[in-house]
């Protein structure tokens, strides 16, 4: 099965909505996770094992401060993924 940008965002959002109970249709894109989505640093640790478990990726330490957007989030996963296969 072929998972779109589309998919991931879905998944991304659904998980954001789990971690912080903020609700999924307001998780575009372009909104800065921590200045946009007020996602304090330990949600954003949740979140990222969350998509770790999910889509079965990883995010490093070092990767985790550059992830600034929820579509710098799904880049990582896409690239992620891509390289997987």
């Amino acid at each position: 099965m072929t998972t779109t940008r589309q998919d991931i965002h879905d998944e991304v959002s659904a998980i954001i909505q789990e971690v912080t109970g903020m609700q999924a249709e307001d998780v575009s894109p372009k909104k800065s996770i921590v200045a946009d989505l007020d996602i304090d640093s330990l949600s954003m640790v949740e979140i990222g094992v969350a998509v770790e478990d999910k889509f079965a990726v990883e995010i490093t330490d070092a990767e985790m401060p550059k992830i600034v957007t929820v579509e710098d989030l799904i880049d990582h996963i896409e690239q992620a993924m891509a390289a997987q296969d």
